[in-house]
Protein backbone atom coordinates (compact mmCIF):
# COMPACT_ATOMS: atom_id res chain seq x y z
CA UNK A 1 0.00 0.00 0.00
CA UNK A 2 2.83 2.12 0.53
CA UNK A 3 4.32 1.59 -3.04
CA UNK A 4 0.61 1.99 -4.70
CA UNK A 5 0.30 5.59 -2.52
CA UNK A 6 3.54 6.57 -3.87
CA UNK A 7 2.72 5.28 -7.58
CA UNK A 8 -0.60 6.59 -7.68
CA UNK A 9 0.69 10.51 -7.28
CA UNK A 10 3.21 10.06 -10.42
CA UNK A 11 3.77 12.39 -12.49
CA UNK A 12 2.24 15.23 -10.29
CA UNK A 13 5.58 14.71 -7.68
CA UNK A 14 8.19 13.43 -8.54
CA UNK A 15 10.10 10.50 -6.72
CA UNK A 16 12.92 13.34 -5.39
CA UNK A 17 9.84 14.79 -3.85
CA UNK A 18 8.16 12.20 -1.69
CA UNK A 19 9.27 12.32 1.42
CA UNK A 20 8.04 9.39 4.62
CA UNK A 21 7.93 9.87 7.98
CA UNK A 22 7.47 6.52 10.13
CA UNK A 23 8.89 5.13 13.05
CA UNK A 24 12.72 4.08 13.33
CA UNK A 25 12.26 0.79 13.23
CA UNK A 26 10.53 0.68 9.55
CA UNK A 27 12.75 2.99 8.15
CA UNK A 28 14.76 0.63 6.35
CA UNK A 29 12.18 -1.30 5.39
CA UNK A 30 10.22 2.24 3.80
CA UNK A 31 13.73 2.58 1.87
CA UNK A 32 13.87 -0.79 0.46
CA UNK A 33 9.83 -0.12 -0.86
CA UNK A 34 10.82 3.07 -2.10
CA UNK A 35 13.67 2.62 -4.35
CA UNK A 36 13.20 6.01 -6.61
CA UNK A 37 13.00 7.75 -3.30
CA UNK A 38 16.38 9.87 -1.92
CA UNK A 39 16.66 7.50 1.41
CA UNK A 40 17.27 11.00 3.26
CA UNK A 41 13.64 11.07 2.21
CA UNK A 42 12.64 8.92 5.19
CA UNK A 43 12.12 10.74 8.27
CA UNK A 44 12.52 8.30 11.09
CA UNK A 45 10.16 9.55 14.54
CA UNK A 46 12.53 7.18 17.98
CA UNK A 47 9.29 7.33 19.65
CA UNK A 48 5.73 7.53 18.25
CA UNK A 49 4.04 11.02 19.08
CA UNK A 50 1.01 10.72 17.06
CA UNK A 51 0.17 12.92 13.73
CA UNK A 52 0.77 16.86 14.61
CA UNK A 53 4.21 16.21 15.84
CA UNK A 54 5.20 13.77 12.62
CA UNK A 55 3.81 16.15 10.32
CA UNK A 56 5.50 19.11 12.19
CA UNK A 57 8.60 16.97 12.17
CA UNK A 58 8.97 16.76 8.48
CA UNK A 59 7.94 20.34 7.89
CA UNK A 60 10.99 21.55 9.46
CA UNK A 61 12.82 19.25 6.84
CA UNK A 62 10.92 20.41 4.27
CA UNK A 63 11.46 24.12 5.07
CA UNK A 64 15.35 23.39 5.61
CA UNK A 65 16.38 21.41 2.17
CA UNK A 66 13.62 23.31 -0.15
CA UNK A 67 12.14 26.68 2.08
CA UNK A 68 8.64 27.36 1.87
CA UNK A 69 7.31 24.04 0.23
CA UNK A 70 3.72 22.92 -0.71
CA UNK A 71 2.60 19.86 1.64
CA UNK A 72 0.21 16.95 0.75
CA UNK A 73 0.24 15.30 3.89
CA UNK A 74 -1.08 11.52 2.42
CA UNK A 75 -2.05 8.06 4.87
CA UNK A 76 -0.45 5.15 3.13
CA UNK A 77 -3.61 2.77 4.33
CA UNK A 78 -6.02 4.26 1.55
CA UNK A 79 -7.12 2.60 -1.20
CA UNK A 80 -7.97 5.05 -4.27
CA UNK A 81 -9.67 3.41 -7.80
CA UNK A 82 -9.62 6.70 -9.49
CA UNK A 83 -5.94 7.80 -9.57
CA UNK A 84 -6.18 10.44 -12.34
CA UNK A 85 -9.59 12.03 -10.63
CA UNK A 86 -7.79 12.13 -6.85
CA UNK A 87 -4.45 13.98 -8.71
CA UNK A 88 -6.77 16.24 -10.62
CA UNK A 89 -8.30 17.28 -6.75
CA UNK A 90 -4.73 17.10 -5.50
CA UNK A 91 -3.55 19.74 -8.15
CA UNK A 92 -6.10 22.04 -7.55
CA UNK A 93 -6.28 22.11 -4.21
CA UNK A 94 -2.06 22.44 -3.72
CA UNK A 95 -3.09 25.57 -5.94
CA UNK A 96 -5.21 27.14 -3.63
CA UNK A 97 -3.08 27.00 -0.19
CA UNK A 98 -0.64 28.39 -2.29
CA UNK A 99 -2.07 31.31 -0.55
CA UNK A 100 -0.43 31.67 2.73
CA UNK A 101 -2.66 30.76 6.30
CA UNK A 102 -5.54 28.92 3.75
CA UNK A 103 -5.04 25.05 4.44
CA UNK A 104 -7.07 21.87 2.64
CA UNK A 105 -8.34 18.18 3.30
CA UNK A 106 -9.62 15.88 1.43
CA UNK A 107 -13.63 14.93 1.72
CA UNK A 108 -15.00 11.86 1.13
CA UNK A 109 -19.20 11.45 0.33
CA UNK A 110 -20.42 9.57 2.87
CA UNK A 111 -21.99 6.24 1.36
CA UNK A 112 -23.48 4.95 4.55
CA UNK A 113 -23.73 6.41 8.30
CA UNK A 114 -19.87 4.68 9.42
CA UNK A 115 -19.17 5.65 13.18
CA UNK A 116 -15.20 4.56 12.41
CA UNK A 117 -14.84 8.10 10.12
CA UNK A 118 -14.78 11.92 11.66
CA UNK A 119 -16.85 13.94 9.60
CA UNK A 120 -16.72 17.63 8.07
CA UNK A 121 -19.18 19.83 8.36
CA UNK A 122 -19.60 22.18 4.95
CA UNK A 123 -19.62 25.79 5.55
CA UNK A 124 -20.68 28.51 2.94
CA UNK A 125 -17.41 30.33 1.38
CA UNK A 126 -16.26 28.29 -1.66
CA UNK A 127 -13.53 28.58 -3.86
CA UNK A 128 -12.75 26.82 -7.53
CA UNK A 129 -8.90 26.36 -7.99
CA UNK A 130 -8.32 24.74 -11.66
CA UNK A 131 -12.08 23.98 -11.39
CA UNK A 132 -11.64 22.09 -8.41
CA UNK A 133 -14.52 22.80 -5.63
CA UNK A 134 -13.44 24.01 -1.68
CA UNK A 135 -15.70 25.13 0.59
CA UNK A 136 -15.25 26.26 3.37
CA UNK A 137 -15.44 24.10 6.57
CA UNK A 138 -17.41 24.95 9.45
CA UNK A 139 -16.35 22.23 11.73
CA UNK A 140 -14.69 18.69 12.62
CA UNK A 141 -16.26 15.97 14.83
CA UNK A 142 -14.83 12.59 15.49
CA UNK A 143 -16.65 9.47 15.00
CA UNK A 144 -19.82 10.17 16.46
CA UNK A 145 -22.51 7.70 17.66
CA UNK A 146 -24.51 6.29 14.91
CA UNK A 147 -28.23 8.17 15.16
CA UNK A 148 -25.69 11.13 15.27
CA UNK A 149 -23.97 9.63 12.15
CA UNK A 150 -27.35 9.19 10.23
CA UNK A 151 -28.61 12.73 10.76
CA UNK A 152 -25.05 13.81 9.28
CA UNK A 153 -25.29 11.74 6.16
CA UNK A 154 -29.22 12.49 5.50
CA UNK A 155 -28.53 16.13 5.87
CA UNK A 156 -26.27 16.26 2.49
CA UNK A 157 -24.05 19.14 4.53
CA UNK A 158 -21.20 16.72 6.12
CA UNK A 159 -18.03 14.34 4.73
CA UNK A 160 -16.02 11.55 5.52
CA UNK A 161 -12.26 12.94 6.81
CA UNK A 162 -10.09 10.54 4.56
CA UNK A 163 -6.92 12.40 6.61
CA UNK A 164 -5.41 14.04 3.74
CA UNK A 165 -4.40 17.11 3.88
CA UNK A 166 -2.75 20.63 1.87
CA UNK A 167 -0.50 23.02 2.94
CA UNK A 168 2.25 25.61 2.78
CA UNK A 169 5.19 24.51 5.71
CA UNK A 170 5.33 27.91 6.32
CA UNK A 171 0.92 27.79 6.95
CA UNK A 172 1.67 24.14 9.04
CA UNK A 173 4.28 25.97 11.33
CA UNK A 174 2.57 28.99 11.82
CA UNK A 175 -0.95 27.02 13.07
CA UNK A 176 1.50 24.65 15.02
CA UNK A 177 2.97 27.82 16.90
CA UNK A 178 -0.50 29.39 17.48
CA UNK A 179 -2.22 25.65 18.80
CA UNK A 180 0.76 23.73 20.24
CA UNK A 181 3.35 26.18 20.68
CA UNK A 182 5.23 23.78 23.36
CA UNK A 183 6.02 21.60 20.32
CA UNK A 184 6.39 24.62 17.76
CA UNK A 185 9.36 25.73 20.11
CA UNK A 186 10.33 22.36 20.40
CA UNK A 187 10.66 21.82 16.99
CA UNK A 188 12.23 25.12 16.44
CA UNK A 189 15.26 23.96 18.71
CA UNK A 190 15.95 20.84 16.72
CA UNK A 191 15.89 22.81 13.34
CA UNK A 192 19.19 23.99 13.38
CA UNK A 193 20.53 20.50 13.66
CA UNK A 194 19.37 18.92 10.80
CA UNK A 195 22.23 17.75 8.71
CA UNK A 196 24.69 17.94 11.11
CA UNK A 197 26.06 15.04 13.37
CA UNK A 198 23.98 16.80 16.24
CA UNK A 199 21.02 15.81 14.47
CA UNK A 200 19.93 12.23 16.18
CA UNK A 201 21.36 12.81 19.63
CA UNK A 202 18.87 16.02 19.44
CA UNK A 203 15.89 14.22 18.00
CA UNK A 204 15.98 11.80 20.96
CA UNK A 205 15.94 14.39 23.10
CA UNK A 206 13.62 16.18 21.33
CA UNK A 207 10.94 14.46 20.13
CA UNK A 208 9.86 12.11 23.09
CA UNK A 209 9.39 15.67 24.99
CA UNK A 210 6.32 16.88 21.81
CA UNK A 211 2.77 16.66 22.78
CA UNK A 212 1.04 13.30 21.68
CA UNK A 213 -2.41 14.68 19.74
CA UNK A 214 -3.46 14.29 16.25
CA UNK A 215 -3.17 17.02 13.83
CA UNK A 216 -6.87 16.86 13.72
CA UNK A 217 -7.72 17.33 17.70
CA UNK A 218 -4.10 19.69 17.46
CA UNK A 219 -4.64 21.76 14.77
CA UNK A 220 -7.57 21.23 12.57
CA UNK A 221 -10.57 21.71 14.77
CA UNK A 222 -9.12 25.08 16.66
CA UNK A 223 -8.34 26.27 13.18
CA UNK A 224 -12.06 26.64 12.20
CA UNK A 225 -13.02 28.07 15.32
CA UNK A 226 -10.92 31.11 14.83
CA UNK A 227 -12.49 34.07 13.51
CA UNK A 228 -12.42 36.43 11.12
CA UNK A 229 -11.88 34.51 6.69
CA UNK A 230 -11.84 30.69 7.12
CA UNK A 231 -8.50 29.14 6.85
CA UNK A 232 -9.94 25.31 6.33
CA UNK A 233 -10.63 24.38 3.13
CA UNK A 234 -12.39 20.56 2.23
CA UNK A 235 -12.82 19.36 -1.47
CA UNK A 236 -15.13 17.26 -1.89
CA UNK A 237 -13.54 13.81 -3.18
CA UNK A 238 -15.15 10.90 -5.37
CA UNK A 239 -11.88 8.71 -6.00
CA UNK A 240 -12.65 5.31 -5.57
CA UNK A 241 -11.51 6.05 -2.14
CA UNK A 242 -11.64 3.75 1.28
CA UNK A 243 -9.73 3.73 4.13
CA UNK A 244 -7.84 0.74 5.07
CA UNK A 245 -7.48 1.16 8.53
CA UNK A 246 -9.51 -1.55 10.43
CA UNK A 247 -9.92 -5.45 9.91
CA UNK A 248 -13.18 -4.62 8.74
CA UNK A 249 -12.10 -2.35 6.20
CA UNK A 250 -9.78 -4.98 4.95
CA UNK A 251 -12.70 -7.50 4.98
CA UNK A 252 -15.16 -5.00 3.32
CA UNK A 253 -12.02 -4.23 0.53
CA UNK A 254 -11.54 -8.24 0.39
CA UNK A 255 -15.31 -9.54 0.25
CA UNK A 256 -16.76 -10.67 -3.04
CA UNK A 257 -20.32 -10.38 -1.28
CA UNK A 258 -22.16 -9.11 1.32
CA UNK A 259 -22.44 -12.17 3.89
CA UNK A 260 -19.08 -13.77 2.25
CA UNK A 261 -16.38 -15.31 4.61
CA UNK A 262 -13.03 -13.98 4.05
CA UNK A 263 -9.82 -16.32 4.79
CA UNK A 264 -6.03 -15.49 4.70
CA UNK A 265 -5.84 -19.60 4.20
CA UNK A 266 -7.42 -22.76 4.22
CA UNK A 267 -11.10 -22.45 5.38
CA UNK A 268 -13.84 -24.69 5.82
CA UNK A 269 -17.51 -23.00 6.60
CA UNK A 270 -20.50 -24.30 7.83
CA UNK A 271 -23.48 -22.01 8.70
CA UNK A 272 -20.66 -19.25 9.08
CA UNK A 273 -21.40 -15.80 7.14
CA UNK A 274 -19.77 -12.26 7.16
CA UNK A 275 -16.21 -13.41 8.82
CA UNK A 276 -12.36 -12.10 8.22
CA UNK A 277 -9.96 -14.75 9.14
CA UNK A 278 -6.41 -13.93 9.32
CA UNK A 279 -4.57 -17.08 9.76
CA UNK A 280 -2.41 -17.93 6.72
CA UNK A 281 -0.58 -21.00 7.57
CA UNK A 282 -3.68 -22.73 10.03
CA UNK A 283 -6.58 -24.66 8.41
CA UNK A 284 -9.88 -22.65 9.78
CA UNK A 285 -12.81 -24.45 10.13
CA UNK A 286 -15.85 -22.28 11.34
CA UNK A 287 -19.12 -23.55 12.91
CA UNK A 288 -21.92 -21.19 13.53
CA UNK A 289 -20.21 -17.88 13.96
CA UNK A 290 -20.85 -14.25 12.10
CA UNK A 291 -19.49 -11.15 11.50
CA UNK A 292 -16.20 -11.64 13.73
CA UNK A 293 -12.44 -10.99 12.99
CA UNK A 294 -9.82 -13.30 14.12
CA UNK A 295 -6.28 -12.28 13.14
CA UNK A 296 -3.17 -14.48 14.14
CA UNK A 297 0.39 -13.72 14.61
CA UNK A 298 3.04 -15.47 16.21
CA UNK A 299 2.60 -14.09 19.74
CA UNK A 300 -0.93 -12.80 20.00
CA UNK A 301 -4.45 -13.83 18.60
CA UNK A 302 -7.09 -10.69 17.88
CA UNK A 303 -10.70 -12.37 18.47
CA UNK A 304 -13.21 -9.30 17.75
CA UNK A 305 -17.06 -8.13 16.71
CA UNK A 306 -16.34 -7.20 12.97
CA UNK A 307 -18.32 -4.14 14.09
CA UNK A 308 -16.22 -3.47 16.79
CA UNK A 309 -12.81 -3.09 15.11
CA UNK A 310 -12.43 0.07 15.45
CA UNK A 311 -11.66 -0.33 19.11
CA UNK A 312 -8.48 -2.60 18.02
CA UNK A 313 -7.24 1.35 18.67
CA UNK A 314 -8.22 0.67 22.50
CA UNK A 315 -5.85 -2.15 22.60
CA UNK A 316 -3.13 -1.03 21.21
CA UNK A 317 -3.53 1.93 23.99
CA UNK A 318 -3.91 -0.33 26.48
CA UNK A 319 -0.48 -2.47 25.44
CA UNK A 320 1.38 1.07 25.52
CA UNK A 321 0.06 1.52 29.04
CA UNK A 322 1.70 -1.60 30.25
CA UNK A 323 4.71 -1.61 28.10
CA UNK A 324 4.32 -4.32 25.85
CA UNK A 325 6.17 -2.73 23.39
CA UNK A 326 6.82 -6.26 21.98
CA UNK A 327 3.40 -6.33 21.12
CA UNK A 328 2.82 -3.48 19.03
Amino acid sequence: MLRETAARLHPLVKPQNLWVVTNAQQAAMVRSQLRGMPASNVVAEPVGRNTAAAIGLTAIHLVHQHGDALMAVLPSDSYVSNAAGYRRLMRGALEFVREPGKMGVFGIVPTQPDVGYGYIELGSATANPGGVRMVAVRRFTEKPALPLARKYVASGKFLWNAGMFFWRASTFLENLRQFLPATYVALQKLAPTIGTHGYAGALKRIYPQLQNISVDYGIMEPATRVSGSPRVFVAPAKVGWSDIGSWAAVYDFLAAKPGANVSAGQLFALDAEGNYFGSPKKFVAAIGVRDLVIVETDDALLVCDRSRAQDVGKIVKWLEEQKKTELL
